[in-house]
């Protein structure tokens, strides 16, 4: 089906998510699809590179099925919203180490309402990691 399948995120543009469920179930060219979504045939042409669907004849001509164009657009639409991975209790990020760790002397201060404070130190650099969680409570200073 797709000559490079290599899936890393695209930026899709909020104007190609909107349009891109009215293409056909018919086979466009990069040019065709390109005037349809409003975007630069080079860009388009990068999204096949990327991973999106399309298949080449016996002329080494490239074709994108406009369903199978539309799934994807979806696609990736929807990786881009699930988080790389969840933070559990007593981790936060550490900006100066570009890495989640264990927070050390947790501290748990109440913000508002059901919203609170996390602040600690990173075990690696010694520097304050902060977080925002949501119903403060011993699990998250029991792991601290």
């Amino acid at each position: 089906m797709s000559e490079n399948q290599n899936t890393s995120n695209c930026r899709i543009s909020r104007n190609v998510l909107i349009k891109a469920p009215g293409l056909l179930p018919m086979l466009y060219t990069p040019r065709e699809i390109a005037e349809d979504l409003d975007v630069p045939e080079t860009t388009l042409r990068d999204w096949l590179n990327h991973g999106a669907p399309h298949s080449r004849d016996e002329s080494n001509h490239i074709w994108i099925d406009g369903k199978q164009f539309a799934a994807w657009v979806d696609n990736q639409r929807n990786a881009r919203k699930k988080p790389a991975h969840q933070l559990q209790a007593g981790e936060g990020f550490c900006m100066r180490c570009n890495t989640i760790v264990k927070i050390q002397n947790a501290e748990i201060r109440p913000v508002k309402g059901r919203l609170s404070h996390l602040k600690g130190k990173c075990p690696i650099c010694g520097r304050i990691v902060n977080r925002g969680i949501w119903n403060a409570g011993s699990a998250e200073l029991s792991q601290g």
